[in-house]
C-alpha cells in the first residue's frame, strides 16, 4: 500500500458539480468526502451515523431545528446521529471536507432526486 499526501486545492479542481461528495479516503469504517455546495440541502438527518463538517472554503450555515450555526473556514461543525440539519452556502460556492462512516447516505432518512447510491472516488 502506498502512503501519499493529499492535496486538497487540488482535489477540489477535478470537479465542478454541487451537492456531489467525492471520496478522497477511507479511515476503517469511514470515508473522507469533499463537496462542493451552493445553495441550501435537503432537511434531513441519519439514524445511525455521525458526520464531520470541515469547511475548506467559504462559509457553511448549518441550519437546525432549533438555531443556525455559521461555520466559517477552518472550522468545523460534528452534527449526531438523530439530529435533523440542512446544509446551506447562501452567499458563494462553499467547499467542505466531510468524514463519516461508509454507510452514510448523503440525504439520511429522505430519499429524493438528490439521493446519491454511490459516489465517485477521486
Amino acid at each position: 500500500m502506498t502512503v501519499d499526501k493529499i492535496n486538497l486545492r487540488e482535489k477540489f479542481t477535478h470537479f465542478s458539480d454541487y451537492w456531489s461528495p467525492k471520496i478522497i479516503g477511507d479511515i476503517n469504517d469511514a470515508q473522507v468526502k469533499l463537496v462542493k455546495i451552493r445553495g441550501e440541502f435537503t432537511w434531513h438527518h441519519h439514524d445511525n451515523e455521525d458526520e464531520l463538517f470541515l469547511v475548506v472554503r467559504g462559509r457553511l450555515l448549518m441550519r437546525l431545528r432549533d438555531r443556525n450555526v455559521e461555520v466559517d473556514e477552518g472550522e468545523c461543525i460534528i452534527i449526531p446521529r438523530g439530529t435533523e440539519h440542512c446544509p446551506a452556502a447562501l452567499s458563494e460556492e462553499v467547499h467542505i471536507l466531510l468524514m463519516e462512516p461508509k454507510t452514510t447516505l448523503n440525504t439520511g432518512n429522505v430519499r429524493n432526486d438528490r439521493t446519491l447510491t454511490t459516489l465517485e472516488r477521486i
